[in-house]
């Protein structure tokens, strides 16, 4: 049946609209805009008002809003904020990355017996942190820039690459059906001949956009030959088998205006006109991707879950305190003092984006049912609600600590 294109343009109006309104609602409740988002998409659709019913569509769009999201995750990328957080950070991410994934696999897997590949889903699902919740809450706090913020930033984005990668693996699994190790392998070698040529490559095409940019007569040069690298390096990786927005990852990286080409070749595109991508592209990046946070929503059917069922209050339960858990574990492992490792840990606990896009693809692959997605999604929400609370209440009973005492050498 051909679809109606007044229709269409009618839901995607409410779509965006929607998307808005509800992003300004919690915001003024100080509240991530994202669960705003998340709530219209709720409301939207079958939970509550059934208004609108997504379509292929809407859905492709949604898609476009997931490769632009990881773009802009790769555009904030600070490679030499790795370098100069170092060892702690490394430490913190990678322990950040590894117990939330093998706590959340193990509950689901042996206390649950949930079938392997959901358990994977779900352990990756509680993975990586929401780099973007977590500069806005320190942000707020005016504690951007001190020492225990450099340790979480440095480790929220080598966490964020560590859960792009996993995400490419699971997705192999999800299309084969299985786990195939051989194929696994095959997808890692892939990512990280793709993760050293790609940015250099787009680092280089970038430098040409600049050059042409100079001299151009018509408005709009930037933005539109930068978002068909972002396609391109989409259709690109999933040739190679990895998720499309592994390819957006990528080119937000070399894009980035701390990305360097490797070996001692400093090629820059400029600060300024690393600027000006960035400037040109948030107002795109800003109408696709709320359309991808409000797919989630409409995606969630929360009439059709028995809520007077323990599983689903015990399992919902259980993965919030894997989650919380593996995040404040992860700060142990350093030598600093314990007000400092705990704000670490509160700071390394929201889910937000990330764990959205682990949950639909797990949804979409047809591996989580909707029962055990509703409880992916109340973890997430929880996670990224509260965590911001409990982060903005340590500061205030123990900030003055944090600032006051100097740092402990071990």
């Amino acid at each position: 049946m051909e679809y109606p294109v007044h229709g269409f343009f009618l839901n995607l109006l409410i779509i965006l609209l929607s998307a808005r309104m509800f992003a300004e609602l919690a915001a003024l409740a100080r509240v991530p805009p994202v669960v705003g988002e998340l709530m219209a998409g709720v409301v939207l659709g079958p939970t509550v008002l059934g208004w609108i019913e997504p379509s292929q569509t809407i859905r492709m769009l949604a898609e476009i809003g997931i490769i632009l999201l990881l773009f802009e995750a790769g555009l904030e990328t600070d490679i030499r904020q790795l370098a100069r957080a170092g060892f702690k950070s490394s430490i913190v991410a990678v322990s950040g990355f590894a117990l939330p994934f093998a706590f959340g696999f193990l509950v689901s897997y042996e206390v649950f017996e949930r079938p392997l590949l959901e358990s994977l889903f779900i352990g990756g699902t509680l993975t990586a942190t929401s780099i973007g919740i977590t500069i806005r809450v320190l942000t707020d706090l005016h504690q951007r820039h001190s020492h225990e913020a450099q340790l979480v930033l440095g480790a929220a984005v080598i966490d964020d690459i560590l859960g792009v990668v996993l995400l490419a693996i699971l997705y192999e699994f999800s299309i084969g059906g299985g786990i195939s190790y051989m194929n696994a392998g095959r997808v890692l070698l892939f990512i990280a001949v793709f993760f050293l040529l790609a940015p250099i490559f787009a680092k280089l095409i970038s430098l040409e956009i600049r050059r042409f940019d100079e001299f151009s007569q018509t408005p709009g040069l930037i933005p539109t030959t930068v978002v068909s690298l972002v396609l391109f390096f989409a259709w690109l990786s999933h040739e190679i088998g990895a998720p499309e927005l592994l390819g957006g990852f990528a080119a937000g990286l070399a894009l980035s205006r701390r990305f360097f080409l490797p070996f001692g070749l400093a090629v820059h595109a400029g600060t300024e006109f690393a600027e000006r991508i960035d400037n040109q592209m948030r107002p795109i990046i800003y109408l696709f991707v709320p359309i991808f946070f409000v797919m989630v929503g409409l995606s969630l059917n929360l009439r059709t879950i028995d809520w007077t069922s323990p599983f689903i209050w015990v399992f919902s339960l259980s993965l919030i305190g894997t989650a919380i858990a593996g995040k404040l574990f992860s700060a142990l492992f350093i030598s600093e003092r314990w007000v400092t490792r705990f704000a670490v840990g509160l700071a390394m606990i929201p889910r937000g984006e990330v764990g959205l896009i682990f949950a639909e693809l797990g949804r979409t692959s047809n591996i989580l049912s909707n029962e055990i997605y509703a409880a992916l999604i109340i973890v997430i929400a929880f996670t990224t609600i509260f965590a911001p609370l409990l982060l903005k209440g340590y500061y205030h009973v123990l900030g003055s600590r944090l600032a006051a005492e100097p740092v402990r050498r071990q």
